[in-house]
């Protein structure tokens, strides 16, 4: 080995395992990711960094990814992360259909296996209601209007597969574009913001996005 790498390495040791340490965690425990668009607003704002946590559903070997054992299953309402193959991108959104279920979208409202989902309109606007999906109350958006993406299905998910949508709904590349998810693809589970930036007030922080979690609803937290 050359005298001036030894050397290298020597006085560089202690970054240089801290820098493989970090790969390791990031590879198999946990991440974090910049989410640039507005597809999950309100829930996820375009500036955010998100937290993934990688062991939500699968074990994987360090700096391979491969997976060694499932740990959990995502479950509906779970914001999940992703690289999907027919994107080709990483994208972020919520699970909406789990393998099994029939999903119907109507004028932008969810029917899971015949059932209507539940929604409450946030007072004075029109474009924002509360859904209440697995359990879980989150907001969701739309332009109030006939659009595109407004209808979809029925869908009926198959085995190691998801139905996931934006919350964002008629401004959202999801399964309306892009099909179901394979488990596979699956990163992991957003669970909370780090910190926020906004890009059109010159990357103002936004200090109440601070260690959101994504789990409430903001007068929830």
């Amino acid at each position: 080995m050359p005298a001036a790498l030894q050397r290298f390495l020597r006085e560089n040791r202690n970054l240089l395992l801290f820098l493989c340490l970090m790969a390791v965690f990031r590879s198999s425990f946990a991440d974090w990711n910049d989410v640039p668009t507005t597809s999950m607003d309100p829930s996820i704002r375009a500036g955010d960094l998100i937290v993934v946590d990688k062991l939500a559903y699968d074990l994987r070997l360090p700096l391979l990814g491969t997976t060694v054992w499932r740990l959990g299953e995502p479950e509906r309402g779970d914001i999940v992360v992703f690289d999907s193959a027919a994107a080709g991108l990483r994208l972020v959104k919520r699970v909406i259909g789990l393998p099994g279920d029939t999903v119907v979208l109507r004028d932008n409202r969810l029917y899971i296996n015949g059932e209507a989902v539940a929604y409450d309109p946030v007072s004075g606007d029109v474009q924002l209601a509360i859904e209440a999906l697995g359990g879980r109350r989150h907001y969701v958006r739309s332009k109030g209007q006939a659009h595109r993406l407004d209808s979809f299905g029925p869908v009926t998910v198959p085995p190691d597969h998801y139905l996931v949508l934006g919350d964002n709904r008629d401004d959202s590349a999801d399964s309306r574009v892009y099909g179901l998810v394979p488990r596979r693809e699956l990163v992991g589970r957003a669970t909370r913001v780090v910190f926020s930036l906004d890009r059109q007030a010159g990357w103002r922080p936004r200090g109440d996005r601070f260690f959101h979690r994504l789990d409430t609803l903001p007068d929830d937290a």
